[in-house]
């Protein structure tokens, strides 16, 4: 796909943004904002999605600046701590991205895991 990928820290920081060059205009400012819905709320931003439909006792917290609630944002967990998280925007849907992002996560597993 191509996407625009963004790790954040776990105070929601950027720490690292890239884009391929086809992905839309829109993505890194997404992918981010994925990123720091996850770090901030410590859930993942599709459940967040799920948990914030209108109608629903949370579905205000979609109003509050920055949140992105999307699928896509996964956070980073290693040795029993939140590390950060990662975000990606512009694949076909958040269950795309989430893979991507997932996918990512894994790569890096044992890496985590100090």
């Amino acid at each position: 796909y191509q996407v625009a990928v963004a790790v954040v820290d776990r105070m929601g920081v950027t720490q690292v943004m890239i884009r391929d060059r086809y992905a839309g205009p829109h993505t890194p400012s997404t992918a981010r904002g994925k990123a720091w819905t996850a770090v901030s709320f410590r859930t993942n931003s599709g459940e967040l999605a799920r948990l914030t439909q209108a109608g629903k006792p949370q579905s205000g917290v979609r109003q509050l600046p920055g949140v992105v609630a999307l699928g896509g944002g996964l956070m980073i967990e290693g040795g029993g701590s939140l590390l950060g998280g990662i975000g990606v925007s512009g694949g076909p849907g958040g269950e795309a991205d989430e893979a991507c992002a997932a996918a990512g996560i894994a790569a890096i597993k044992d890496s985590l895991e100090f």
